[in-house]
């Protein structure tokens, strides 16, 4: 049943991209609760935030006793493909048994989880991918969302899974690029950058997934829901749009393969979502790339 008026949400993963872009979209909207490992980061907005280390189920079971939520958005995660390929029980531990944690903590406390996952639990065969299409993960990161997945629905809490692709964005104090900021930046040093023609993705600006989670706690939707920005494109085409919007020199980017890179874990060729049932159930309606670079100000860059 659909709750009316404000939402009682707590956010983990605070510190990050999407943490800092739904705190933003809850402001005078929901009453929200940021949560982060160590002391908090960036702009919480006025909301309180709460110390919460996701690899301890007795800090889920405090801060939900404390709290008494209506919906947990988790969205703390070890996403760095190559780190969770080098170092996978780390990343077992961050992504799987946390997952874990937090979903059985929320079923024991009759709270509805959103969960967030990736486009990496395909393969790239046959993208872009609806939610009904069978996941056949390339990586250790890729399976550890998966197997986070099943954690979710196994667990006997009400859920909703959010799959996305590529987040993109920029809050002010953030802590990590993404390929936007990192491209821009460099770019206007003057560096050449390598850019691989060869995979394919939905970019997804971190508001866009942030308005799309808040909806689904709004409407108390439960399921698989793909939550990506409406165009697909490949990195090549993604850089070379950044370049030209910033009217940066192309002529510094570099073609190369996905393979001539040699990096540790195996990345899908061509994801994308079709995020047709999001429109129609959710009402998600995303920005398009054009936008998100209009949004995304230039002074925003990271090294």
């Amino acid at each position: 049943m659909v709750k009316q008026g404000p939402l009682r949400i707590l956010v983990t993963g605070a510190n990050g991209l999407l943490g800092q872009s739904l705190l933003y979209l809850a402001q005078g909207r929901h009453e929200l609760l940021a949560t982060g490992r160590g002391p908090a980061r960036g702009n919480h907005f006025g909301f309180p935030y709460a110390e919460l280390d996701t690899t301890r189920p007795e800090d889920f079971e405090r801060v939900l006793t404390d709290y008494k939520p209506d919906v947990v958005i988790h969205s703390a995660a070890m996403t760095q493909v190559d780190d969770c390929e080098k170092e996978p029980d780390t990343c077992h531990l961050l992504n799987v048994d946390s997952t874990r944690y937090c979903a059985e903590a929320c079923a024991r406390h009759g709270v509805h989880l959103i969960f967030i996952s990736t486009d990496f639990i395909f393969d790239g065969k046959h993208g872009p991918y609806t939610e009904e299409a069978l996941p056949a993960p390339l990586s250790v990161y890729g399976w550890s969302k998966l197997h986070a997945e099943e954690a979710v629905k196994a667990s006997g809490a009400r859920y909703t899974i959010a799959r996305t692709v590529l987040v993109i964005g920029y809050v002010p104090g953030l802590s990590r690029s993404n390929i936007i900021l990192w491209a821009r930046g460099a770019l206007q040093r003057g560096e050449r950058i390598r850019v691989v023609d060869d995979q394919v993705r939905s970019p997804t600006w971190s508001v866009d997934l942030a308005e799309g989670c808040l909806r689904i706690a709004e409407l108390g939707a439960t399921g698989v829901y793909h939550l990506s920005g409406p165009d697909t494109m490949s990195i090549l085409e993604l850089v070379q749009q950044v370049a030209e919007h910033a009217q940066l020199d192309a002529g510094l980017i570099d073609v190369v393969s996905s393979e001539s890179l040699g990096q540790p874990a195996k990345r899908p060729p061509v994801t994308g979502f079709d995020i047709s049932k999001a429109r129609k159930e959710l009402g998600f309606n995303p920005h398009s790339f054009r936008e998100v670079l209009d949004e995304i100000p230039i002074f925003g860059n990271l090294s």
